[in-house]
């Protein structure tokens, strides 16, 4: 999975969109089993109704085309008595989440895509060392009880080298230390979110396709979470000094 998934991000394009939507189809698909975990061929329809609805919206780029985002979403509350709303909000996000990740790796290439993945990455090792090394207090004990402050704080620290180490190599501004450990909080939020999901449906994982690992909504919920920030932030907000 690494391998094709760096061969899919260095090579971008295409092969980089065609990566996007396959897993954020997949995603779909766990979303909706963990819901209605007896009822799998609409998920699988979903799933691929998703992964068109995500490729015609690529294709057109434009805003207007963010509408499209909405049929999944609608056409899964309609099959569902409960938790309507959270499908609805996740397949929303999930959706708007790849489509983010596409456009980032589009205007901003390769350098951008790698130091948004490096802030996950570098999050999650700094984060699970530091709160297996400290312990203490955890962080959100009710929805996720295996998370510390002290590796939500080291998570935020990684990423701050991170950017640090960005803007030595790019024309990067200082500000990008700041937006680095804020989109490491929002990648942590992410995790955060997908653990309520989980807990709120009594599940361990969003699917068993990874043995041993989950499902591939257990292995990207940060990445997504961060996502979603940096579409706020690269197309919203204007911050003196950041250059992507």
């Amino acid at each position: 999975m690494v391998v094709v998934g760096a061969v899919g991000v260095i090579l971008g394009g295409v092969w980089f969109q065609m990566m996007v939507v396959f897993v954020s189809a997949v995603m779909i698909w766990e979303l909706w089993m963990m819901i209605r975990p007896n009822e799998p061929t609409k998920g699988m329809l979903l799933a691929a109704l998703a992964a068109s609805v995500m490729s015609g919206q690529l294709a057109d780029g434009s805003y207007w085309g963010f509408l499209l985002f909405l049929i999944v979403p609608l056409i899964g509350i309609t099959q569902l008595k409960t938790e309507a709303k959270t499908f609805f909000i996740f397949a929303l996000g999930i959706q708007v989440a790849g489509w983010g990740l596409v456009h980032f790796r589009v205007d901003y290439g390769f350098t951008w895509l790698l130091w948004l993945m490096s802030v996950v990455i570098v999050t999650d090792i700094f984060g699970y060392f530091a709160g297996k090394a400290f312990g203490g207090p955890k962080f959100w004990p009710r929805i996720s009880p295996k998370k510390t402050w002290s590796g939500t704080v080291a998570g935020w620290i990684g990423a701050g080298i991170v950017g640090f180490i960005f803007t030595l190599l790019t024309n990067a501004g200082i500000w990008v230390i700041l937006i680095s450990m804020i989109l490491s909080f929002a990648g942590q939020m992410g995790d955060i979110a997908e653990s309520a999901l989980k807990r709120r449906m009594g599940v361990k994982d969003s699917s068993t396709l990874i043995p041993g690992h989950g499902g591939l909504f257990d292995r990207f919920d940060a990445l997504l979470g961060a996502s979603l920030f940096l579409i706020f932030v690269a197309d919203i907000v204007d911050v003196p000094g950041v250059v992507f």
